[in-house]
């Protein structure tokens, strides 16, 4: 039983690591390692909003997930 939450963990962790770098607002390779700041961005909206709330869901998950592995 133990083994299949493990790899239930690691695959919601890859789908965790993607969401967050599907999250990316910066267009070019300056803005991604810190450089072109100070534009503010509004309020998620459409998809943005729905990558949003997936990855805080996968987050979730993976803690939840983590815990049960933990005490098992």
């Amino acid at each position: 039983m133990e083994k299949i939450f493990i790899i239930i963990q690691v695959i919601v962790g890859v789908i965790l690591v993607a969401a967050i770098l599907f999250q990316n607002r910066s267009s070019s390779m300056g803005d991604a390692f810190g450089g072109g700041g100070g534009v503010f961005y509004g309020t998620r909206r459409g998809p943005e909003k729905v990558i949003f709330n997936i990855t805080i869901g996968l987050a979730v998950a993976f803690v939840l997930i983590s815990f049960i592995v933990l005490f098992l």
